[in-house]
């Protein structure tokens, strides 16, 4: 006896008490059933038979209301391409395809298709500090330094330092790769960010590393900034440089092929300007960095 003729026979069974007994409550109770089901079984057995009591496969009431297979397909993109959470994919599709779908929705989709969990390694890292945000431009840049490892020719390790600066209050970046982990260096890079940005910078953040040190200090000094350091081994006071470089991991150096200085260049300028012009940003319910940087000028 297979499922089906197996629910058939319950059905029966319960069908066949509540008439022994004339007592449709207690057959309920008795069996387990709410009242809606059995009075719904009875009402299709008295019409078709043992055929109205073979389950159903459920379907969506209204079909028209499931998501097209085209948006599907991007949702599973954005998520197994840059693994970005529900709420950021829904940024996206409303900003680069018109398409309006709520981060329920979304996850939803994630469920069913078995990609609700992102892999090992890209979880939220919890971190116990209060959070703060400067509101003006400028008031406060964090600049810190994202190691670099490529595969070059034979295999042999390649590295290169992306030297970061982010704004505060409107999260705008700077990027740019040097070959060298250096004080000159450092020093070249502010030099690259104040000319860069398009407000005055009244402080600068960095971490105590020896690239940051008297010649870089008295550099940013000199230039009518201030310079302050962080506490020692406590990065999570840099938080926003930092939370910036795991976005470059995740969404740039993953899909990034090496293949010399020139093309690493060409596209950290291309990643550089998506970022700060598009890239619809978690702390601004998706506008970008830019969008914010016009309205708090």
């Amino acid at each position: 006896m297979n499922q089906k003729e197996r629910d058939i026979q319950r059905k029966l069974r319960i069908l066949k008490h509540a008439e022994e007994t004339g007592h449709a409550a207690k057959t309920c109770r008795y069996f387990g059933v709410a009242r809606a089901s059995f009075y719904r079984w009875k009402a299709l057995y008295k019409k078709n038979g043992e055929a109205g009591l073979i389950n159903k496969k459920p379907i969506p009431k209204n079909p028209t209301n499931r998501t097209p297979p085209e948006v599907v397909e991007k949702v599973l993109h954005l998520r197994q391409t840059y693994h970005l959470g529900p709420i950021r994919i829904v940024w996206y599709l409303a900003r680069y395809h018109d398409i309006k779908i709520s981060d329920a929705g979304v996850y939803r989709i994630l469920k069913r298709n078995g990609a609700s969990r992102l892999p090992r390694g890209t979880r939220l890292r919890k971190v116990h500090t209060i959070r703060y945000q400067k509101q003006v431009p400028g008031h406060q840049i964090q600049v810190d330094v994202k190691f670099l490892t490529f595969n070059g020719k034979d295999d042999k390790p390649i590295k290169r330092y992306q030297y970061t600066a982010i704004d505060d209050a409107t999260r705008v970046r700077a990027l740019k790769i040097y070959e060298r982990h250096n004080q000159a260096n450092a020093i070249s890079f502010i030099d690259y960010v104040i000319a860069k940005f398009p407000f005055r910078i009244r402080e600068v953040r960095t971490d105590n590393g020896h690239e940051f040190q008297a010649k870089f200090h008295w550099h940013v000094e000199d230039k009518g900034i201030r310079h302050a350091y962080i506490k020692p081994s406590s990065p999570q006071l840099n938080g926003k440089v930092e939370r910036s470089h795991r976005t470059d991991e995740q969404e740039f150096y993953q899909l990034l092929t090496y293949k010399d200085d020139i093309d690493l260049n060409v596209k950290l300028a291309e990643w550089e300007s998506f970022y700060n012009l598009s890239r619809p940003h978690g702390a601004f319910d998706g506008k970008a960095p830019y969008e914010i940087l016009r309205e708090r000028l």
